[in-house]
């Protein structure tokens, strides 16, 4: 049974930075597709940022593009995402997911396992 954990999260000025990390566990093998979503209240769960297993592939959303990086350790089972230049627009609770496939995902609906996220509060 798969179990993701995501810490990291907290409250930052605008400008500022947060590492986000998430925790895979519940398997010995190294985990598959990896991506971060984020959820803000009254608004649909949104796609940031996949990486594929061996890291070496990776895709970002338009609005952070240049500004957040996905990255991974597979011997720890861990993905990242560091985040950069934070804007108050992306306060919102951030999720990680695996996906049993080894390409790249950007649906949230092809993602089977999931985190409980963690909150991320950028202030002006």
């Amino acid at each position: 049974q798969m179990q993701l954990v995501e810490s990291g999260g907290g409250l930052v000025q605008a400008g500022g930075s947060l590492r986000l990390s998430c925790a895979a566990s519940g398997r010995t093998s190294s985990t598959y597709t990896m991506a971060w979503f984020r959820q803000a209240p009254g608004k649909e769960r949104e796609f940031i940022a996949v990486i594929r297993r061996s890291g070496g592939s990776t895709s970002y959303a338009d609005s952070v593009s240049g500004r957040f990086t996905i990255s991974r350790d597979n011997s720890k089972n861990m993905v990242y995402l560091q985040m950069n230049s934070l804007k108050p627009v992306d306060t919102a609770v951030y999720y990680c997911a695996e996906g049993s496939f080894i390409g790249l995902g950007f649906r949230a609906s092809t993602y089977d396992y999931w985190g409980q996220g963690t909150q991320v509060t950028v202030s002006s």
